[in-house]
């Protein structure tokens, strides 16, 4: 339950950062391009190798999984699930899995959009 209640607390605290970082860099840069999830994007992936690398190779067992599902899960994955998308493919890379990484990287972005392009064809039939 401890980890259910930091995930969400985690979660409430990005989605809110990423509501203000979004609104702010728009009204900074205006909105003629995504300039504000582009930050988001930028900024969580960035973040989230700090964490990552922190509790890979500097911090105590004992705590680092609560830090994890706060920060990473929680935090960052209010804030932008990109980040996390960021960190698999990363591992994938680093792991000398080149052709997986590929793969998963390409794949999930035409994917993602081919789903996001059907699901609006789908809502535009409905009508």
């Amino acid at each position: 339950m401890q980890s259910l209640l930091l995930v969400f607390l985690g979660a409430g605290l990005g989605g809110c950062l990423r509501h203000v970082v979004n609104t702010g860099v728009g009204r900074l840069l205006g909105a003629h391009f995504p300039w504000g999830i582009f930050v988001i994007n930028v900024t969580g992936s960035l973040v989230m190798g700090l964490v990552a690398g922190w509790l890979a190779f500097k911090t105590e067992v004992d705590w680092s999984q609560s830090v994890r599902l706060f920060m990473a899960t929680g935090v960052l994955g209010g804030y932008t699930t990109f980040s996390s998308f960021s960190l698999d493919a990363v591992v994938l890379w680093e792991r000398g899995e080149w052709i997986p990484a590929l793969g998963y990287i390409l794949g999930s972005v035409v994917i993602s959009i081919l789903a996001l392009a059907a699901g609006l064809a789908i809502v535009r039939n409905l009508a």
